[in-house]
């Protein structure tokens, strides 16, 4: 995988200390969830493996727990948005402004539900 450029370098010399076995899981894990391990991923299942804890559920659990940069997010160019907003608007203040509507929202939505 390392070759093929699937994984960093980094994690795959971490991967290389599970036993043959526990890469084998790895490798399933990974083309079931369709998610590769971070480093971070890889240097945990590397203590589990030492430390005899490390087994097909583990694995597949830590693979398809969400990393912090596979989140989706939300962006705007502050020119698109500024317009809509006072002036004295900070980029922050937009947020917070957006987040209050939305969540305005959501209760709007929730409280029409339950009037039916």
């Amino acid at each position: 995988m390392v070759d093929e450029q699937r994984i960093a370098f980094s994690v795959g010399v971490e991967l290389s200390y599970l036993t043959e076995n526990e890469q084998q899981d790895l490798f399933e894990a990974i083309e079931l969830e369709d998610k590769t391990p971070s480093l971070s991923q890889a240097i945990q299942m590397k203590k589990l493996s030492q430390s005899g804890k490390l087994d097909s559920d583990t694995i597949s659990k830590i693979i398809s727990e969400e990393k912090p940069n596979q989140r989706e997010k939300i962006s705007f160019q502050y020119d698109v948005l500024s317009k809509y907003f006072p002036k004295n608007f900070t980029p922050q203040d937009i947020y917070k402004r957006l987040l209050k509507l939305a969540q305005d929202d959501y209760r709007r939505r929730q409280r029409n539900r339950e009037e039916r």
